[in-house]
C-alpha cells in the first residue's frame, strides 16, 4: 500500500466524520456552479434585467465563496483536533512530521476534489431547473440549456485553489504539538468552566448600547456603533454571560438538583464555553442572512399593501401648471382606457403644500385640499363625506402611524402661511393609502376660500406666483378585483404602454412637466427587483443553514468519545437509556436553537428602525416568516444529528 492509498483509506474509514463536511462542501460548490451557469449564459446580456441579475448573482457567488473558505478552514481544524491521538500513534511508529503533513494534505485534497466533482455533477443535473426557476422568479425570458464549459472551469479552478490554500494553511495546526499532547488527544480532563462577572456585565452593556444606538437616531454612525457593539456583545454573551447563567443554575439546588437536570446543566456549561466561538459565528451569519431576507420580504409586503390600498389605477401629476385657464392634455390616457374597454372615473384635485409649527421649532408638511374637491374624492377612497365646514374649520386625514399631536395642539392647527388664524380640527380621519399624497404628509381639508387665501399668502412669501399641484386620478372599477396583477393582466399592459409613452414625451415642447404613476406597473417593477434579491437570498440562506448544522455536527462528533466515556460510567451507577437520551437531547437542542432565538431577536431590533425610516412599519411578520423557515430547516437537521448522536451513545450504555 503506497502513501496515496493510505490517505484514501483514512478518508474512507473516517467517512462518518467526514460525510457532513463533504456534503456541505459539495452543496456550496453546486450553488456556486449554478450561479456561474446563469452569469455566463450567452443570452443573459440580451434581456433588460439580465445584466443586473447576472451582477447580483455574481455578488452572491462571491459571498458563497468567501463563506466556503471560512467553513472549510473551521471544519478541517476541527477534524485535526479530533485526530490528535491518531497522529500521536503515527509519530511513535516513526512517521516524520513531513509525512504527517503530507498525509493531512492528501486527505484534504481528496475530499476537496470529490466535493468539487460531486457539486459540479449535481449542478449539471439541476442546471436546467435552476435556469427555469431563476428566469421565472426574476421575470426575464426563458434561457435554454447550454454546455457551461466556462462555468465548469471557473468553479473547478476556484474551489481547487480554495482547498489547496487551506490544506497548506492547516498544516500549522499540528506542527507545534508534542507527541505526548497528541497521544492524550481529547482525553485530557477539562477545566471547570469559569465566567467573569465583569466581562458578563460588559457584554450585557455592549448589547444595551447597540440596542439604544440604532433606536435613538438612525445615522451611519449609529448603525456602525450598533453593529460593532452588537457583534462584540454577542461574543461575550456566549463566552461569558451564558456560562455564568449555567453556573448560577448549578448552584440553585431547589430547581436544579432534580432528576437529570444537574447532569445536562453541568454539561451545558462546558459545551457553551467550548462552542462559544462557533455559536457566535452561527448567530452572526444567521442574523445577517435573515436581516437581508426580512428586508426583502418587508418591501414585498409593503408593495402588495400599497397596491391593494390604492384606489386609483392611474395618477397623472402636474407640478406648477402655469396655464390655469386651459385643461392639460390627457387624451392619451383617455384613449388607452377607451381602447381597453373599461369604465373609469376621473377626478381632479388641486393640492397645495402647507406647513404647521405648533410645537416649538417643529415644522411639519401638510397637503391642503379644498372641501369641494374632497366631496368628489371621498366616496372613491372610502372616506365619509362632509357637506360643509365653517370658515375656520378643517378636517385632518392622517395614517395610523402618524401622531396627531405633531400637527394639532388643543384641537387647533396653525399654518405658517396664515399664522394669525388658527383652524379648528372638526374631525380626524384615518386612511393609510390616499394614492395621491406623500406617505409622510397628512391631508388637510379646508374651505374653498382658505385655498384661495393660501395661494395668495404663499405667492407673497416666495415673491412669485405659486400654483397648486394638479393631480388627475383615474379609478377603474373593473381592475379593482382584490387580487394582485400579473404581467399579462390588462391593467399591467395599459400601465406599461403609458410608462413608455411618458418616457418618450416627457421632454416635449410644451414644457409642462408631469409625472405618471401606474399602480400595477409600479407594483410589478418592485416585485421584479425584489424577486431577484429573494431568489439569491434563499440559496445563500440555505447554505448558511446547512453549514451551521454541519458545524454543530462536527463539534458533537469530536466530543463523542468523551461523552461516551461519561455516559458509560453513569450507566454503571444507574443512569437509564431514556434518561441519557433526554439529557443529551436537551443539550443538542440548546446548541441548535439558541443561535436561532438570539439572531431572531437581533434581527427584529435592527430591522424595525431601518424599515420605519423607509416608511415600512410591519417588520415583525416578515422576520418571523424568515425564522420560521430557518426553524423548520434547523429542526430537520436537529432530528438527524440527534438520532445519530444518541444511537452512538446507546451502543455503549451498560
Amino acid at each position: 500500500m503506497n502513501f496515496p492509498q493510505f490517505a484514501f483509506n483514512n478518508v474512507r474509514r473516517n467517512a462518518r466524520a467526514y460525510i457532513a463536511y463533504f456534503l456541505s462542501s459539495a452543496f456550496m460548490v453546486m450553488v456556486f456552479f449554478a450561479y456561474s451557469v446563469f452569469i455566463y449564459h450567452p443570452e443573459v446580456t440580451g434581456s433588460d434585467m439580465g445584466p443586473r441579475a447576472a451582477t447580483s448573482m455574481q455578488v452572491a457567488a462571491y459571498i458563497v465563496y468567501v463563506f466556503a473558505f471560512f467553513f472549510v478552514l473551521y471544519s478541517i481544524s476541527s477534524f485535526l483536533k479530533s485526530r490528535n491521538l491518531e497522529f500521536g500513534i503515527l509519530s511513535i511508529l516513526g512517521a516524520r512530521p513531513g509525512q504527517i503533513n503530507r498525509l493531512i494534505f492528501l486527505e484534504n485534497m481528496i475530499i476537496g476534489v470529490f466535493a468539487i466533482v460531486t457539486g459540479i455533477a449535481g449542478g449539471m443535473l439541476l442546471s436546467k431547473f435552476f435556469l427555469m426557476l431563476s428566469t421565472k422568479t426574476i421575470g426575464i425570458g426563458d434561457l435554454p440549456f447550454y454546455w457551461p464549459l466556462k462555468a465548469i472551469v471557473i468553479t473547478s479552478a476556484s474551489f481547487l485553489s480554495l482547498f489547496l490554500v487551506i490544506s497548506i494553511f492547516t498544516l500549522l495546526f499540528i506542527r507545534k504539538n508534542k507527541v505526548l499532547e497528541l497521544l492524550q488527544g481529547n482525553a485530557k480532563p477539562k477545566k471547570q468552566p469559569k465566567a467573569s462577572i465583569l466581562l458578563s456585565l460588559f457584554g450585557a452593556t455592549l448589547l444595551a448600547v447597540g440596542f439604544y444606538a440604532i433606536r435613538w437616531q438612525l445615522t451611519p454612525v449609529s448603525i456602525a456603533l450598533a453593529a460593532v457593539t452588537g457583534i462584540a456583545g454577542t461574543y461575550f454573551f456566549y463566552s461569558q454571560l451564558s456560562v455564568l447563567v449555567m453556573r448560577l443554575l448549578q448552584r440553585n439546588r431547589r430547581s436544579t438538583w432534580r432528576g437529570t437536570r444537574l447532569l445536562w446543566i453541568s454539561e451545558m456549561s462546558y459545551k457553551l464555553r467550548d462552542n462559544s466561538r462557533m455559536l457566535f459565528m452561527i448567530t452572526v451569519v444567521t442574523a445577517l442572512a435573515s436581516m437581508g431576507a426580512g428586508v426583502v420580504l418587508s418591501i414585498n409586503q409593503a408593495g402588495r399593501e400599497l397596491y391593494s390600498g390604492n384606489s386609483f389605477a392611474i395618477t397623472k401629476t402636474y407640478y406648477n401648471y402655469n396655464n390655469p385657464t386651459a385643461e392639460p392634455d390627457r387624451s392619451e390616457i383617455h384613449e388607452q382606457l377607451k381602447t381597453a374597454g373599461v369604465d373609469y372615473t376621473e377626478v381632479r384635485t388641486d393640492i397645495l403644500d402647507g406647513f404647521t409649527k405648533n410645537r416649538g421649532s417643529q415644522r411639519k408638511l401638510l397637503q391642503l385640499l379644498s372641501l369641494s374637491q374632497y366631496m368628489q374624492l371621498a366616496p372613491l377612497i372610502g372616506l365619509p363625506a362632509e357637506s360643509s365646514l365653517g370658515l375656520n374649520e378643517a378636517i385632518l386625514v392622517t395614517s395610523k402611524n402618524m401622531k396627531t399631536s405633531d400637527y394639532v395642539l388643543n384641537g387647533m392647527l396653525t399654518l405658517e402661511e396664515q399664522p394669525t388664524t388658527a383652524l379648528f380640527i372638526k374631525d380626524n380621519l384615518i386612511s393609510d393609502f390616499l394614492g395621491f399624497t406623500p406617505a409622510e404628509a397628512p391631508l388637510l381639508i379646508v374651505p374653498d376660500k382658505w385655498m384661495d387665501s393660501m395661494t395668495v399668502a404663499k405667492s407673497a412669501q416666495s415673491g412669485n406666483k405659486v400654483m397648486s399641484t394638479l393631480v388627475y386620478l383615474y379609478k377603474v372599477p373593473l381592475w379593482d378585483t382584490g387580487s394582485l396583477p400579473t404581467v399579462d393582466s390588462q391593467e399591467a399592459k395599459v400601465g406599461d404602454y403609458l410608462r413608455e409613452w411618458e418616457e418618450s414625451s416627457i421632454n416635449n415642447s410644451s414644457n409642462q412637466k408631469f409625472y405618471l404613476k401606474m399602480r400595477a406597473t409600479n407594483y410589478l417593477l418592485l416585485k421584479q427587483s425584489t424577486a431577484m434579491l429573494s431568489f439569491i437570498s434563499i440559496f445563500v440562506a440555505l447554505i448558511f443553514s446547512v453549514s451551521s448544522a454541519s458545524f454543530l455536527y462536527f463539534k458533537l462528533h469530536s466530543e463523542l468519545a468523551a461523552d461516551i466515556r461519561m455516559y458509560r460510567a453513569l450507566s454503571k451507577i444507574g443512569l437509564s437509556t431514556s434518561e441519557m437520551s433526554a439529557a443529551a437531547t436537551k443539550q443538542i437542542a440548546i446548541l441548535f436553537y439558541i443561535p436561532i432565538v438570539v439572531s431572531a431577536i437581533q434581527s427584529l431590533v435592527v430591522i424595525s428602525p431601518i424599515l420605519s425610516e423607509m416608511g415600512i412599519t410591519n417588520a415583525i411578520e416578515p422576520v418571523l416568516t424568515t425564522f420560521a423557515a430557518y426553524l423548520i430547516l434547523q429542526t430537520v437537521f436537529f432530528l438527524i444529528v440527534k438520532s445519530r448522536y444518541i444511537h452512538s451513545l446507546k451502543k455503549m450504555m451498560v
